[in-house]
């Protein structure tokens, strides 16, 4: 039987993606993407399916260079003034507050196009220059989890999902940091051209663990110590070492901190911007996640030993976190 894809365009054609390029981009927030599209296109044509016409575009064409110093030649912009585009790709940048005070016909252009766009995407930072379209209005969007709080600062209308590795938000798509933006492509050639085709490039890309928009892009203890001072340094160390007990209340781990309860509440809110309760639940949930990974454990037997006493307990953390069951995320991720 001929493969058919779930959304074919009606004239049969290849659909068009820009991935826009800009001074001082990052070079993995516009190559990943473009590698996945391009396998895409290759898994396409052994089917006789066509697939994605791909072209790397700027302001003014010419050489752009990238933050890490490569040069990339470019297509200007006016040259698709009059091309239907079906998916616009953004790359963020390391500089992105600069990058937004220099590019506002940049801007304009992405506020014109995405009108008459299919979908539009960013990868990382980019999500700020969408925004400053005005393209993430009352929208929930991810970015880099080191830029969210910079992108409600400069944006609050926006809902921030700071967990997300990607968001999709009907003709807009956004995505966490960097190699997110894989992870985001591959969903948008899963969109297209369905699963089995979109576990195809991954293959070829050597992308063993392709993770839906929901997975969390990165640790509790790492969000930890991104936040200000070392305070809580020993306990979160403690804690991961010791998820199996049943007595992680609030009142035993201010002892073990040397504090008074409500002291210790109040401070470790503010320095790590998670209550307790919630800090020892995402720890016991990494936990979790590890094991079903790596480990031949049943599901049961792991949600003990991570401290969530049965697997009822714990495929409600893993629904409410990940919106996956854990015998389900097994199945995605056990290597």
């Amino acid at each position: 039987m001929p493969y058919t894809p779930a959304f074919l365009p009606a004239s049969g054609r290849p659909r068009t993606v820009l991935f826009v390029a800009f001074p001082d981009m990052g070079l993995l927030d516009l190559t990943g993407p473009q590698t996945v599209f391009w396998a895409a296109s290759k898994a396409l044509a052994e089917r006789g399916v066509p697939g994605y016409l791909r072209h790397t575009v700027s302001l003014d064409g010419g050489l752009v260079r990238t933050v890490e110093g490569v040069e990339l030649q470019t297509s200007p912009l006016a040259a698709f003034t009059r091309v239907p585009v079906d998916t616009l790709v953004v790359p963020g940048s390391p500089d992105i507050e600069r990058v937004l005070a220099e590019s506002g016909p940049l801007v304009e252009w992405l506020r014109r196009k995405a009108r008459a766009t299919r979908r539009t995407a960013s990868v990382c930072s980019g999500a700020f220059l969408l925004a400053q379209a005005g393209l993430l209005h009352d929208k929930r969007v991810t970015t880099h989890w080191a830029m969210c709080d910079l992108l409600r600062e400069r944006f609050p209308s926006t809902r921030i999902d700071r967990d997300a590795i990607f968001v999709c938000e009907g003709s807009v798509w956004t995505s966490a940091g960097v190699s997110a933006g894989i992870d985001l492509s591959l969903a948008l050639v899963e969109a297209d051209h369905g699963r089995d085709i979109a576990m195809q490039v991954a293959k070829e890309l050597v992308v063993f663990l392709k993770r839906p928009g929901g997975q969390s892009q990165f640790s509790e203890l790492l969000r930890s110590q991104t936040k200000d001072g070392d305070d809580f340094d020993e306990l979160h160390l403690w804690l991961a070492n010791n998820l199996s007990s049943d007595d992680l209340t609030v009142d035993a781990l201010a002892e073990r901190a040397g504090m008074s309860p409500r002291n210790f509440a109040r401070v470790y809110k503010q320095k790590t911007g998670r209550t307790p309760a919630k800090a020892v639940e995402i720890m016991r949930l990494e936990a979790a996640r590890r094991m079903l990974e790596d480990s031949k454990r049943n599901v049961d037997q792991i949600a003990r030993v991570c401290g969530f006493g049965d697997e009822e307990r714990m495929r409600v953390t893993f629904q409410r976190n990940l919106s996956v069951s854990p015998r389900d995320y097994r199945k995605r991720f056990a290597t």
